[in-house]
């Protein structure tokens, strides 16, 4: 059984910075492909970032190209997420996630349906 645990949400200001992290437990964390997903209050959830086992493909959403990063750590069995200049409009519960994507393209990294495995997520509230 894989296990994922989010940490690092919290309260910032618009344009201020966080930097969430999973720690995933329970199978080699470096067989999994790993992303970041979000679900604002009414809204569907969408993605945010994946990043390939051995870190070599990363993908973004548009919105979120520049702004964010994500990076991963085998060796501590964990993956980040890297938030800079955040908006109001980036207020949502983040979730990780990971899969087995393989050589497939971004939009097979960026699909909800390609991860098997979930954390419970980490709220991110971002004050105007």
């Amino acid at each position: 059984q894989v296990q994922l645990e989010e940490s690092g949400g919290g309260l910032v200001q618009a344009g201020g910075s966080l930097r969430l992290s999973c720690a995933v437990s329970g199978r080699t964390f470096s067989s999994y492909d790993m992303a970041w997903f979000r679900q604002a209050p009414g809204k569907e959830r969408e993605s945010v970032a994946a990043i390939s086992r051995n870190a070599v493909s990363r993908y973004y959403k548009d919105s979120m190209k520049g702004r964010f990063t994500v990076s991963r750590d085998n060796a501590k069995n964990t993956v980040y997420l890297q938030m800079n200049s955040l908006k109001p409009e980036d207020m949502a519960v983040y979730y990780c996630a990971a899969g087995a994507v393989g050589f497939f393209g971004a939009s097979y990294y960026l699909k909800a349906d390609s991860y098997n495995y979930w954390g419970q997520g980490t709220q991110v509230t971002v004050s105007s």
